[in-house]
């Protein structure tokens, strides 16, 4: 008999908070790496004699990366579990960052930074899915702002440590110590993950115990073999995944280039331009517990597009606040909580909006349209800057594109 909201069998915690806790470590390091870059972009541009565009491109190269393998790593997690996929995918992500400490110019620097971008592919798709499996669908929300607490808490230490290691080393060491920290997490990964609750005798937490969870139920025939085209078809996958598109722009525009923005644009010292990060990065910690959950009883269309909408608000904020530096800290803190919350939310839509059995392969199918709205950001927002030696237009656009994802999210509907 499978227990859904008591105890595992050898200890007093279900297992699906010890499986939460080895994610949220997971996301804390990898989003350390990925938007921890942000922050030590303004030293590699000094030190390495890089364009802001050629800065832009190297963290494309890691979205390059990130999009080809989304996908393909969705449908080996529906398919191997999340158990054998993550520390896999671990080890080209441990090496590959460790390795960017030893950059020296663009191609290497892009080069490097692509591997990476295929150890990150397994650090969301099969994390957000094994979480969305280990609890039940009323308790997903909560379970999912948990975890995406991790990349908040990531961002907002790496925005306050970094300069510390820039200051005592180089943006070197950051790379080495977080490569480190990513192969350490290898080992408790194999020891402790485990792909489905099933596999130690339970059911989902939060499972009523009147309501067992009920065994997952066969596909129609051929339907397993053929879940992309069914994932294709809907129409409301293209919906959700143009407003994803929107929203990664926007997000990253700002996300991206705020530190070299108030570093160079607004003329603050290194460190206190950092402190953006650490500012957005608690920011997110706020957003990942609070909407999410809100978003279970509130549901998640409404909540997504309410928070997008809120978000090109915040943007007219940013812009306003110019150099006051309370007003600037304030305005990402709140545009913090917000970003926290879209990739939790989007990610939920895969479960809300499609079979459990593929929820894997949804995600994965999902992921590469808002890791093209990162690269166009990159890729416009850099490139202004060098022509015209200011942010505004970037900036300005990112408010288009919020509004623009929330209109997108109005056309998603349940049912076809």
């Amino acid at each position: 008999m499978m227990n859904g909201a008591g105890a595992s069998k050898s200890q007093g915690l279900h297992w699906a908070w010890i499986i939460l806790a080895v994610c949220f470590v997971n996301l804390f390091i990898n989003y350390g790496i990925r938007l921890g870059y942000g922050v030590i972009l303004p030293e590699m541009i000094r030190t390495m004699g890089i364009t802001r565009k050629e800065g832009g491109e190297i963290f494309n190269a890691y979205f390059y990366a990130y999009i080809c393998f989304s996908p393909f790593v969705g449908y080996i997690t529906d398919r191997l579990g999340a158990r054998v996929v993550i520390p896999v995918f671990g080890v080209v992500l441990g090496v590959g960052t460790f390795l960017m400490g030893l950059s020296n110019g663009f191609w290497q620097a892009a080069f490097t930074f692509c591997f990476v971008g295929i150890g990150a592919a397994a650090m969301w798709t099969p994390i957000i899915t094994l979480v969305q499996r280990w609890f039940a669908i009323h308790k997903r929300g909560m379970a999912l702002g948990i975890l995406s607490a991790g990349f908040g808490l990531g961002f907002a230490n790496m925005g306050r440590l970094y300069p510390v290691i820039v200051a005592h080393w180089s943006w070197r060491y950051c790379w080495y110590i977080l490569g480190i920290a990513a192969l350490i997490m290898i080992v408790i990964n194999v020891i402790l993950l485990r792909s489905k609750p099933e596999d130690r005798g339970l059911a989902p937490w939060g499972t009523r115990p009147e309501e067992p969870a009920p065994a997952a139920p066969a596909a129609p025939a051929g339907k397993q073999r053929s879940c992309y085209g069914e994932i294709l078809s809907a129409k409301r996958f293209w919906m959700i995944a143009a407003s994803y598109f929107a929203i990664g722009a926007t997000l990253y525009m700002i996300t991206t280039f705020m530190v070299d923005y108030a570093r160079y644009q607004l003329g603050f010292a290194y460190d206190r331009a950092s402190l953006l990060a650490t500012m957005h990065g608690f920011g997110q910690v706020v957003g990942v517990l609070t909407i999410p959950a809100i978003s279970d009883r509130f549901g998640r269309k409404g909540t997504i597009l309410t928070s997008n909408l809120l978000i090109a608000l915040i943007i007219i904020w940013i812009i306003l606040s110019g150099s006051n530096a309370t007003m600037l800290y304030t305005s990402i803190f709140i545009f913090g909580i917000f970003y926290g919350a879209t990739f939790p939310l989007y990610g939920a839509c895969g479960g809300d909006y499609f079979r459990k059995e593929i929820i894997g392969t949804v995600i994965g199918a999902f992921t590469p349209f808002y890791a093209f709205g990162a690269i166009a950001a990159h890729w416009f927002g850099g490139y202004v800057r060098d022509v015209t030696g200011s942010f505004s237009i970037p900036f300005m656009v990112a408010i288009g594109l919020a509004a623009l994802s929330a209109v997108l999210m109005g056309f998603v509907k349940k049912e076809e």
